[in-house]
């Protein structure tokens, strides 16, 4: 029965619902459940005043025929207005990393954990209750909000540089930042974390030369 496989879940939201499909069945049953859904079973909540609804399809691509499939559905329901259908952003990683480094591009979002024996430079952010764990060095071109653990099999001379600094936890081998209530002062833009005598410090990306020397940041990529 089509009621029963639940590739689409329903939930109220402060804005009004989010419609949160499956992104591995077919689309055709997917279309099938939706339509069931907004005839059969949901009748009492689809009902009343103007609501609008979010469409999260998961990693799933569609094309703009698909979506207005959704689209036109969902407006058989005279009080549904659909707002956004969006898809995840995969995290890719780079065809060709070269001398131990990886490259991704993307959102590492909550729940995500990226692991990497190397350094890596994340073109994008690191949402809260998404962790990242290096070897090596942790670039975020981006806001890292999340968890980003550098040198996590014990390397101490490794960095977390980030474009905007508002983390979660920063962790260096076995050494921790300080807590997370402190980042929310000053500018934390353009900075890195690093150890010195045991203790995380944090600077300015423009000082790293004094750390490292005038070694290329990004050497061999």
């Amino acid at each position: 029965m089509v009621a029963d496989k639940q590739h689409i879940i329903i939930k109220g939201v402060k804005e009004g619902l989010v419609f949160l499909l499956d992104d591995q069945c077919e689309f055709s049953a997917l279309l099938d459940e939706l339509q069931y859904k907004l005839e059969k079973t949901h009748q009492q909540l689809l009902t009343g005043p103007l609501i609008h609804v979010q469409v999260k399809l998961g990693e799933r691509q569609l094309e703009e025929e698909d979506k207005e499939r959704i689209r036109s559905l969902i407006r058989t329901q005279g009080n549904l207005m659909v707002q956004s259908i969006e898809s995840e952003t995969k995290v890719k990683q780079s065809p060709n990393p070269n001398n131990g480094w990886e490259i991704l591009t993307g959102i590492v979002r909550s729940g995500q954990t990226i692991e990497h024996d190397g350094n890596l430079l994340l073109a994008g952010d690191l949402n809260p209750g998404g962790t990242v764990l290096c070897t090596g060095d942790i670039y975020v071109l981006g806001a890292l909000r999340g968890v980003a653990h550098a040198g996590y099999k014990g390397r101490t001379d490794v960095i977390i540089a980030a474009s905007l600094m508002r983390p979660t936890q920063l962790r260096i081998a076995d050494v921790i930042s300080r807590p997370p209530e402190e980042w929310m002062s000053g500018d934390s833009s353009m900075e890195f974390a690093f150890l010195s005598e045991g203790q995380m410090k944090i600077d300015k990306i423009t000082q790293l030369y004094r750390l490292r020397g005038h070694s290329t940041l990004l050497k061999g990529v």
